[in-house]
Formats: C-alpha cells, sequence, structure tokens
C-alpha cells in the first residue's frame, strides 16, 4: 500500500492493522493470530535470552565486563526487591521477575522505534499490515496476565501446600458454611490483580503509539523537535511501566506466601 496516498483517518487506521492469521475449523468457527505479535514478542525473548544465557556461560569473577557488570547490577536490584518483599531470596520468584522485567521492557522498547520503519521494510516483502509493538496488542498482556495468575496459584500451593492453601480459599474470610461465596471472593481478586496489570500496560504503550503516530503526520520540519520531546518522555513510561509489572507481581506472589500462617 503505497502510504504517500493515505489520508490521516487511513493512516492511523493503517498503522493500527496487525499481521493476521485466521484458521478455520471443520464446523464453520474460526480464530485469528496476530502473527506480528508474536514474531517480534519471540524475538524480543530471544534479544533477552541470547546474551544473558552467552554471558551466564562466560562469567569472570577476575575481569568482568561492561555486559556482566550491567547484568550483575540489574540482577542484585531484582534481588533486592524479593528480599525486601519475602524477607529471603526466591531464586525461582528473581528469575521470573527478571524475564518479566526485561522481557517487558523491550517489547516496551519497540515503541520507540520510527513508526513507519518496519512497515515500509515489511511492504518489500508484499506485508501490507504490520505492528511492532507486541505490548499495544491487549492479547498479549492478557498473555502475560495468565502467566501472573498461573503463577499466584502455583506459589500459593509450593509455599504453603495443597491442604492449606485449599483451607484458605475455602473457610476465610466467611467461614466454612459459606465455602462458595468465600472460593468466588478468593477467585475475583485472584483474577482481578493480575488483568490490572495488563490493562495498566496495555494502556500506556497503546496511547504511546498512537502518539507517535500522531507525531508522524505532522510536517517534517516539526517531527525532529515533537518526537525527541516525546521520546524522552515516553523511555521513562515504558521503563517504568516494565518495572511495575515485574514489582507487582512480586508482591501478589508475596502475598500467597503469608496464605495460612494464622492455621
Amino acid at each position: 500500500m503505497n502510504q504517500s496516498t493515505l489520508t490521516a483517518t487511513d493512516y492511523i487506521q493503517h498503522h493500527l492493522k496487525h499481521l493476521q492469521f485466521t484458521f478455520y475449523g471443520e464446523s464453520g468457527g474460526f480464530y485469528t493470530i496476530n502473527v506480528d505479535t508474536l514474531f517480534f514478542s519471540v524475538a524480543m525473548g530471544a534479544l533477552f535470552l541470547v546474551p544473558f544465557a552467552y554471558c551466564a556461560r562466560r562469567l569472570s569473577f577476575a575481569q568482568p565486563g561492561r555486559f556482566q557488570a550491567a547484568l550483575e547490577l540489574l540482577t542484585e536490584f531484582v534481588d533486592q526487591q524479593i528480599q525486601d518483599t519475602f524477607a529471603s531470596r526466591v531464586t525461582s520468584v528473581c528469575a521470573l521477575a527478571l524475564t518479566i522485567f526485561v522481557w517487558v521492557f523491550l517489547m516496551n522498547f519497540m515503541d520507540l522505534i520510527p513508526v513507519d520503519l518496519f512497515p515500509v521494510i515489511a511492504s518489500y516483502m508484499g506485508i501490507e499490515k504490520l505492528r511492532a509493538v507486541p505490548t499495544a496488542d491487549l492479547n498479549m498482556t492478557l498473555a502475560l496476565a495468565l502467566c501472573v495468575f498461573l503463577a499466584i496459584y502455583y506459589y500459593a500451593i509450593a509455599f504453603n501446600g495443597f491442604t492449606t492453601w485449599l483451607k484458605e480459599i475455602a473457610t476465610e474470610p466467611f467461614g466454612v458454611y459459606l465455602m462458595p461465596v468465600n472460593i468466588l471472593k478468593h477467585l475475583i481478586a485472584d483474577i482481578a490483580r493480575p488483568i490490572s496489570l495488563s490493562l495498566r500496560l496495555f494502556g500506556n504503550i497503546y496511547a504511546g503509539e498512537i502518539i507517535f503516530i500522531l507525531i508522524a503526520l505532522t510536517p517534517a520540519y516539526m517531527q525532529w523537535l515533537l518526537a525527541g520531546a516525546w521520546l524522552g518522555f515516553h523511555l521513562f513510561v515504558i521503563t517504568i511501566q516494565a518495572f511495575i509489572f515485574m514489582i507487582l507481581t512480586i508482591v501478589y506472589i508475596g502475598l500467597v506466601k503469608h496464605t495460612g500462617d494464622n492455621h
């Protein structure tokens, strides 16, 4: 599609459409996959895992390189958040929190790349629609929220034992005779937490994407000034959103660690 012939409305709508693949079932039903979201989220995951794994295999205590030193600072920062919440070091939670922070930050960072860069590259490959920011897709942030939801239940059982956890959700806060109400109350609370995480992340990144698209519609002599100013602020936004997603995940898991302390 020739973007130079698009109206402002068409330009905005074009940049908000995903590269999709639709599956049709035998019964006539179908579901759609946002291929660009999957591609860029996996690419950002690889961008995180490959250098981290490379650095881990070549650790040097005598002469650590700059990249190793930076990763150690980041790991110590995340580990400190864990210790402040759990009063002890929980290695698996630290690994989960570090993964969330770096992965979400990298996916958010795609919002800082010029909005026309990847769509133009894709157009040379015959691809008309492409969105390069995975966290501006509500499907992606909800998937992350689902992972947090499952992690909360996993650690609730791991920390307290299945019997204690089951007793907690069945009897508190209204007693065993209102078991259905207790279970519903816990389920609603546990679902609301990760969903609020996903909506907060999606809303902030989607809004930033919209603003960059609007800036791209301004005259060329204004774009550098406006984009530069917004880029500086949005860099803070994408970092703080990654941190919030990480720290609230830690807090939510930390809350279930004390489940059943009074039993």
